[in-house]
């Protein structure tokens, strides 16, 4: 089970908005064959190991581990469970089960009717982490949402003052070796989110320039339209989506959305993303937008780099209660990874 994870990761911000999924065929003990989800609308984990067996005659003698239940239902390939009933496999070991509706459990029951041996939960807490962005999607109706910022030694975003003065050439509070990671992170995520404040003030272009890879859906809260046409999170590298107060029309690659901002707009702004099939979001802030969604209670995990630059003054860092669960070193910046005290 530990090799279908590893082979799963390889998915990571290619599978959306279907699971990553890894798995492995064994027969005596001995690897023969295996695969993962490698894009949406392709062959699963599944048909891709099967696909690498040369002898079938040895599948009634092997055992299939998959890191998630086996698809039930014709989707935009046909249902896994149904090949490997076909294919002669006797015992079959799952990670976790799949939350997803016109699954969950069907894929394990529908095996089990056919005499297969079932066994479920190995490594099931890993099976379900790998899945956190799917999983939350499907449970809690909302994309999985990653808070991410930088300060200073001493507790700072930028030297400047939250809400006054025009734009400035931002303050790099981290190394080039953290400035990729962050991009290599908007490569794996759908959809990247910042307020109004942080476009005026840093003009950021929030695509993956520095690594790699798809760039993100670029989201920003901008209930006045104070943003001008001409500033990068416009780009046509991108697509853009603004939430608004006012109707605007949409142009190029940029979508005007209306909010109701006499009512709470992060539920609403949660909900559009979801039926938009967004399954992650990545929020770099400002102070105030990463602050709303703490004080909301809606986030997942906080990943906060400690810069070795003192800054003395501007605008403080979000205040949140959290649990430590990782600290990696970066040169001479400190990443810590955070997740909600529930």
């Amino acid at each position: 089970m530990k090799r279908c994870l590893d082979l799963a990761k390889n998915g990571l911000g290619q599978t959306y908005p279907n699971p990553m999924v890894g798995c492995v065929i064994v027969y005596q003990d001995r690897i023969i064959a295996e695969g993962w989800h490698q894009r949406a609308g392709k062959a699963h984990a599944e048909v891709n190991a099967i696909k690498q067996i040369s002898d079938e005659s040895l599948i009634k003698h092997s055992t299939l581990y998959v890191s998630l239940e086996p698809c039930s239902h014709f989707g935009k390939t046909p249902p896994c469970a149904d090949l490997i009933i076909d294919k002669g496999f006797k015992k079959i070991v799952i990670g976790s089960i799949d939350p997803f509706a016109k699954v969950k459990g069907k894929g394990i029951q529908k095996l089990m009717a056919r005499g297969c041996e079932v066994v479920l939960g190995v490594l099931e807490d890993e099976c379900l982490d790998l899945n956190k962005r799917f999983i939350t999607f499907h449970t809690h109706i909302r994309p999985y949402i990653i808070l991410k910022w930088a300060e200073s030694q001493d507790g700072f975003l930028s030297p400047f003052e939250f809400g006054k003065g025009q734009h400035q050439d931002p303050v790099w509070l981290t190394n080039t070796y953290s400035k990729q990671l962050v991009h290599q992170w908007r490569s794996q995520e759908q959809a990247i989110l910042v307020g109004t404040h942080t476009v005026l003030m840093d003009n950021p272009a929030l695509t993956t320039r520095l690594w790699k890879g798809k760039h993100p859906l670029r989201v920003v809260i901008d209930k006045d339209l104070k943003i001008p046409k001409t500033a990068k999170i416009f780009s046509d590298e991108a697509q853009t989506l603004v939430f608004t107060a006012h109707q605007k029309p949409n142009f190029k690659t940029v979508e005007f959305f209306q909010l109701d901002f006499d009512q709470p707009i992060l539920p609403q702004l949660l909900n559009e993303l979801h039926k938009r099939d967004i399954q992650s979001l990545i929020v770099e802030g400002g102070r105030a937008t990463l602050q709303a969604f703490i004080d909301a209670n809606l986030w997942d995990e906080a990943r906060v780099f400690r810069s070795p630059k003192h800054l003395k003054s501007g605008t403080q860092a979000p205040f949140f209660k959290a649990h430590l669960t990782q600290t990696k070193q970066i040169v001479k910046d400190e990443l810590k990874f955070f997740k909600p005290i529930n």
